[in-house]
């Protein structure tokens, strides 16, 4: 209970204050919304591994070609295997543009690999199939997506290892650079 006052004690006078009187310093995107929430995880106690893990999860959550399912997911799989919520949300959210950009080649990389008939993109052959069949549309929809989820799967077996990997050395580094912060204020009080 007294850890946490000390931690947000030390975030406000690291970030916050700013003692020669000049401007505060701004930072991009990139370091407010991801850089300094994993470098609050840090500070909080987790480990650089956990935290690698949980990003991993959530990036290979979020290319899912299932739309408007992955917040849902990630939660669930955090929640299961005991990984950080936060970093796993924002593994999720980052990855969000590529999960728009993956919907279709998974789509049509599950009808390949199960043999099923080719996905209609163009405007006609749907409008076509909507008016002529729409439940064996909407069957063929759903087959099309379950094939999708079925090779997003074995993708996500692979990738998240992987980005696990990657990112370890990357959040090891971030937590010794924040250790020398929390010595270096220490040392100033």
């Amino acid at each position: 209970m007294a850890v946490y006052p000390v931690l947000v004690a030390v975030s406000k006078k690291f970030f916050m204050s700013n003692e020669t009187g000049a401007r505060p310093r701004r930072h991009n995107w990139f370091y407010r919304r991801i850089a300094l929430p994993l470098m609050e995880l840090l500070r909080m106690g987790s480990t650089p591994q956990k935290l690698a893990w949980s990003i991993a999860v959530g990036i290979a959550i979020g290319i899912n070609p299932l739309l408007g399912t992955t917040t849902f997911l990630c939660l669930a799989v955090a929640l299961v295997f005991r990984l950080n919520l936060v970093a796993s949300q924002i593994g999720n959210h980052i990855v969000y543009p590529l999960e728009l950009l993956l919907v279709v080649p998974f789509l049509r990389l599950g009808a390949s690999v199960f043999h099923a008939a080719p996905l209609p993109l163009r405007r006609r052959e749907i409008l076509l199939e909507v008016r002529s069949n729409p439940l064996a549309l909407a069957h063929r929809l759903w087959l099309w997506e379950l094939h999708g989820l079925v090779v997003w799967a074995v993708v996500a077996v692979i990738l998240a290892p992987v980005c696990a990997l990657l990112l370890t050395p990357l959040l090891r580094r971030l937590h010794a650079h924040v250790e020398r912060q929390r010595h270096a204020v220490v040392a100033e009080e």
